[in-house]
């Protein structure tokens, strides 16, 4: 179980799954070769596997401050229809059992915030119980933006989607809609604990992104999201994933959340980095490059 401290708050990373998860030359659009082999001193073996695909790690980010309990994503989820994903259709994993080794129980957690709406952001969202889609954090107030609600809420209208769309109409379904009476639909930017926790829109990826950022006593960690899927997207920022709904938006986003993130000495925590996970954006003479900060 990985921790890192910022201040008096402590980040718990509790994970789901990992492993080669993609083949990067359709999951990038833009792949080049030549990048890669440029850095595969770095990227091989916790970021590359030997087959050539991308290693992706999905997981929950947990922020436990002095007074509450925050979950950043909630992965993927068991017993889901996600055909024909099939790598994801009805999976079981031990999940819940990562999450309660934190010494936490899903009761405590006061927040459940989804960067966006995609399936390996929200499924955890939910657990089946008597058949029935129930929520895993019953206490919990869950936020999303509106934008990226209204967006998908959109979507799930649209006749024959695509087969992405298609799987993330199955997600809204269960996944989003059965806790709508705990949800929160949030605009703009705000403080979701005063002088603690701000949310601030970051489009691109989706529609309503957004990130999250915890200052504690100086120091500062952003939750990014899907904004960089992959570390070799620090290097290359021009690279978009095949899932980003506004191509443009997200480059110009990824760009600016590198710069703040180099500026400012700021703790990145992206939702899919392989080992060690989160860390932060120096200055190179191509641009950005990334040092990873292992967690306790």
């Amino acid at each position: 179980m990985q921790r890192w401290r910022i201040g008096k708050s402590t980040v718990t990373r509790i994970e789901e799954l990992m492993g080669p998860l993609f083949d990067p030359e359709q999951f990038f659009p833009a792949y080049d070769k030549d990048i890669i082999d440029k850095h595969r001193d770095w990227l091989f073996p916790n970021h590359m596997h030997e087959s050539g695909r991308i290693i992706a790690s999905m997981h929950s980010w947990l922020i436990e401050t002095p007074h509450h309990k925050i979950l950043v994503d909630s992965c993927i989820g068991n017993d889901k229809d996600r055909m024909p994903f099939r790598d994801w259709h009805a999976m079981q994993t031990p999940y819940l059992a990562n999450f309660t080794q934190t010494g936490i129980t899903p009761e405590q957690i006061d927040y459940v915030m989804c960067t966006h709406l995609h399936i390996d952001h929200v499924g955890w969202n939910t657990r089946l119980k008597g058949g029935q889609w129930v929520p895993t954090f019953p206490n919990a107030k869950y936020l999303f933006s509106r934008t990226e609600f209204e967006f998908w809420e959109q979507q799930r209208k649209q006749e024959n989607p695509d087969q992405f769309n298609a799987v993330n109409n199955k997600t809204f379904d269960d996944s989003v809609l059965p806790i709508m009476h705990l949800a929160e639909l949030i605009e703009g930017e705000l403080d979701l604990i005063d002088d603690l926790l701000h949310i601030k829109p970051a489009p691109g990826h989706t529609p309503g992104s957004i990130t999250l950022s915890l200052t504690d006593s100086n120091q500062e960690a952003l939750f990014t999201g899907d904004i960089c899927h992959h570390p070799i997207q620090v290097y290359a920022p021009e690279w978009n994933s095949a899932f980003c709904e506004l191509p443009d938006q997200a480059r110009e986003t990824r760009r600016e959340v590198l710069n703040y993130c180099c500026s400012g000495d700021v703790l990145m925590m992206p939702a899919h980095f392989g080992p060690g996970h989160a860390g932060h954006v120096i200055a190179s003479n191509s641009g950005f490059a990334f040092s990873f900060i292992d967690g306790d």
